[in-house]
């Protein structure tokens, strides 16, 4: 697979990454099976998916360990992602972001991930309590002690972070430009694909001015643009598409034109392309530094999404889906 590079470091990972979050966390938790998403991390490191996303929130814990039993056999192999900073409870997510607190969740991922080392340490949320400067520079001295390789930001959700007629991205870029004069960021995660373009507009041009990589979350639109889903289907309860404006039955066949479109374009490149491919595809095209990281537990969608860094999309192609209509719904 062809390989991008992240921040200033030069971090090599391959093209597209692997989401783990699924295996453990807010989907389907009647479809989860241990084995299935072993297989599937396997997969995607035999095929070149090096990236692998996960944070000590998923399960809780639970997904970092299912990834300690596969970089127990395979750490040379992985360049392994994790986050910190949310903690669960029963019914409520909290943000945590007190310098001891992080040095002492870094620790206990190691643990859990069976490994010496994290190659990029994600500041989950900021924690409204704490100066973020100093929580990031908490996570700076984990570098410093070799526990860590580099720092990624993940971008503030649209309810928590915007004002009244402010960008969606505003408060990231903030918290940006303050954490970058502590210690350097390397990569930045937010939400892309082709129905929520909105990083295309500020946040992607920030990063590329300045080298920082890109971490193209949720690529496929919660699995929407695979175009496997059907319109009131229904979700279980504890699926976040359940309680997700666009995946009520009236919105998921609204977009329909966008997952037609989609299959459209995957014809026309070959029998074997999916809809799915070509919305990595586009997320690949918008920059050498962008990485998708689309989430699966299963070893045939793992074998699929990463087939898409091989699809090579032309200027019409490119044309034609930024035509694509204006996906409807939103998380506001």
């Amino acid at each position: 697979m062809e390989r991008r590079t992240i921040g200033a470091e030069a971090l090599a990972v391959g093209a597209v990454g692997l989401g783990c979050m699924p295996m453990s966390w807010a989907y389907s938790a009647s479809r989860r099976r241990g084995d299935e998403s072993l297989r599937a991390v396997h997969r995607a490191l035999d095929v070149g998916s090096s990236l692998l996303d996960t944070a000590d929130m998923y399960g809780p814990f639970t997904n970092e360990l299912l990834l300690g039993r596969v970089l127990k056999e395979r750490r040379a192999d992985a360049f392994v992602s994790t986050k910190v900073g949310l903690l669960v409870g029963e019914q409520h997510i909290v943000a945590n972001g007190r310098p001891g607190y992080v040095k002492r969740a870094c620790d206990a991922s190691l643990r859990r991930l069976q490994t010496d080392f994290i190659d990029l340490y994600q500041l989950h949320r900021a924690d409204p309590e704490v100066p973020v400067e100093e929580t990031w520079g908490a996570m700076a001295e984990l570098v410093q002690a070799g526990k860590v390789r580099a720092l990624g930001l993940c971008a503030v959700g649209a309810r928590g972070g915007r004002r009244s007629g402010a960008g969606l991205h505003d408060a990231t870029l903030r918290q940006l430009r303050r954490v970058q004069q502590v210690f350097p960021v390397s990569a930045v995660q937010a939400e892309l694909s082709v129905w929520s373009p909105e990083a295309l507009d500020a946040l992607l041009p920030w990063c590329e001015a300045r080298g920082v990589g890109f971490l193209a979350a949720m690529p496929l639109g919660h699995g929407f643009l695979t175009g496997t889903l059907t319109p009131g289907g229904g979700f279980e309860p504890e699926d976040v598409r359940a309680r997700h404006p666009r995946f009520t039955a009236e919105m998921m066949a609204a977009n329909q034109p966008i997952v037609a479109d989609l299959r459209r374009m995957a014809r026309r490149h070959g029998e074997d392309v999916t809809p799915a491919q070509v919305a990595l595809a586009w997320v690949l095209a918008q920059g050498r530094h962008v990485v998708p990281v689309p989430g699966t537990k299963r070893e045939r969608w793992a074998t699929e999404n990463a087939a898409a860094a091989g699809l090579g999309l032309t200027a019409a192609d490119l044309t034609a889906l930024a035509r694509l209509p204006r996906a409807q719904g939103s998380w506001e």
